[in-house]
């Protein structure tokens, strides 16, 4: 077969005519794809924009805000290109791109399951805001004070000074006991009297001791509820609004408070009893353990062993 190039030529030529022919009739949607796109990215941020004030109206995440506006930009950009590749007459490749994004998202949900649940929970935190930095909280058995609240998870400072990392999805799913909400907590301490104290004077003695003390609320009274008859006192209980969720302020309170009370009941003549136990050394009674002689005086030995008798009577007949 001979090889010819004018046919070559020819072949060459009329796929380019039609190349061209076909350039310059799709030319319009090129020129309105390009168009759509560039004013497309123009709206995308403006959009961006606006996401990030409202969503900063309702949550002071920094990091949820920037995210939720990229988010918005990300989708605006997304429905721009589909929209530009669809004037091209390209719905096939639209229709591609789509199930191949479902897919890769199915796949990456499965494989970062834990991921996105902690992250879904943050987002719903931020929005919720059951708790802040600084807020004095017990989560998940963990008591301290928020560090940081972010999208995947929450710090706590305990009291101790450890810094406790808890995954967002147990702090939304699990219980939050959070003190600073309300700006105020409760001490409860438990006291025991002896069993011939005037339970009246009692109950006001306490009370005058504690009324005193730095940050106890002005406006909640200080109650006292008696509560058992334990096995060496009457036993109750001293309830004390703070008007502070500070643990170094709840502590301090608790503190004084049972130093109040010791020196109010030695004052007063209040009798805090604690167990006993008697020892009988079988002695009389009102006489000094010192003055007592013991009776030391070791007892006799008796020896039936016939071995031991015979081997004494043998040494004797010896001598």
């Amino acid at each position: 077969m001979e090889f010819d190039l004018n046919t070559v030529s020819n072949l060459l030529i009329e796929k380019l005519n039609t190349w061209g022919r076909e350039f310059i009739r799709i030319l319009p949607n090129i020129a309105i794809a390009a168009i759509i796109f560039v004013l497309g990215f123009y709206v995308a941020k403006f959009l961006r924009r606006i996401a990030l004030k409202l969503i900063a109206k309702v949550s002071h995440n920094v990091t949820l805000n920037n995210l939720f506006a990229t988010f918005v930009y990300i989708f605006a950009i997304g429905i721009v290109l589909f929209t530009a590749l669809s004037v091209l007459n390209l719905d096939k490749a639209v229709t591609s791109i789509l199930a191949g994004a479902g897919i890769l998202g199915l796949a990456l949900a499965f494989a970062f399951q834990d991921i996105a649940s902690n992250f879904m929970s943050g987002i719903f935190i931020s929005f919720r805001k059951p708790l802040k930095v600084g807020d004095v909280v017990k989560i998940s058995g963990f008591m301290g004070k928020v560090k940081e609240v972010n999208l995947r998870d929450t710090v706590v400072q305990t009291f101790q000074g450890h810094l406790i990392t808890i995954p967002n999805k147990d702090v939304f799913q699990k219980p939050i006991e959070n003190f600073t909400t309300l700006n105020k907590r409760r001490f409860d301490l438990d006291v025991g009297v002896s069993y011939g104290e005037d339970l009246d004077k009692v109950q006001q003695v306490t009370l005058e001791a504690v009324k005193d003390i730095p940050d106890i609320s002005k406006t909640q009274p200080t109650t006292i509820m008696f509560r058992e008859f334990g096995d060496n006192s009457i036993n109750f209980r001293v309830r004390m609004w703070i008007d502070s969720a500070e643990q170094g302020t709840f502590s301090k309170v608790g503190s004084q408070a049972i130093q109040r009370i010791k020196k109010a009941y030695d004052a007063n003549g209040i009798t805090i009893p604690f167990p006993t136990r008697t020892l009988d050394f079988g002695v009389k009674g009102g006489v000094p353990l010192s003055e007592v002689a013991l009776n030391t005086k070791p007892a006799e030995v008796e020896n039936d062993d016939p071995n031991d008798l015979g081997m004494d009577m043998g040494e004797g007949s010896e001598e």
